[in-house]
């Protein structure tokens, strides 16, 4: 059994996408790395999209990661909005399909729980305790690099027991978990 991997975490976005990347050794989890994509100054819903695309195969390709934990898109009163982000969720995840890399999606409402044990804490309370958790010396400006980075230590704290997650381990899985949405 490998006793060591790399674990993604991803806060999908068509403004911001954050992401952190944790390595797990034994039961100890290490902080590698987090950052956001900033995708502000860009008009063109698609390029987001194609942008989100590449960053996502760029870690995957630098870093190696063995599993992808992601953000789900919680339901909003927007429709717009709701579409737009489950495009970006779809990208990202697409990129870690093509790479065969398992991906487990999460709530918001699980991840949050699981770093501060309120489903319903702020962004700031879930970025002090992971500041706390990996000791790290500061936090970004935006906090969805924090929120990437929280989905990967959700996935440590739930791994081996999918709870409340989806788990898709390449498109076979994910067609076979979603016959209604293939044509």
């Amino acid at each position: 059994m490998k006793t060591e991997k790399i674990i993604l975490g991803i806060d999908p976005g068509t403004t911001i996408m954050g992401f952190g990347l944790l390595k797990v050794v034994g039961k100890k989890m290490e902080f590698i790395q987090m950052n956001e994509l900033m995708l502000k100054k860009y008009d063109d819903h698609y390029l987001k999209l194609k942008l989100i695309f590449e960053r996502t195969i760029e870690l995957i390709d630098t870093y190696h990661p063995d599993e992808i934990a992601i953000e789900a898109p919680f339901f909003g009163k927007n429709v717009q909005s709701m579409l737009k982000l489950g495009r970006a969720q779809g990208v990202a995840m697409a990129a870690g399909l093509s790479r065969e890399i398992p991906i487990t999606e999460y709530l918001p409402k699980k991840i949050k729980m699981a770093i501060t044990g309120n489903g319903n804490a702020s962004k700031e309370q879930v970025a002090s305790m992971l500041k706390s958790l990996l000791n790290l010396k500061t936090l970004p400006k935006n906090l969805d690099a924090t929120d990437g980075l929280a989905a990967a230590v959700c996935h440590f704290y739930n791994s081996g027991k999918v709870v409340g997650g989806k788990n898709y381990t390449g498109w076979a899985s994910f067609v076979k978990q979603h016959p209604n949405k293939i044509k």
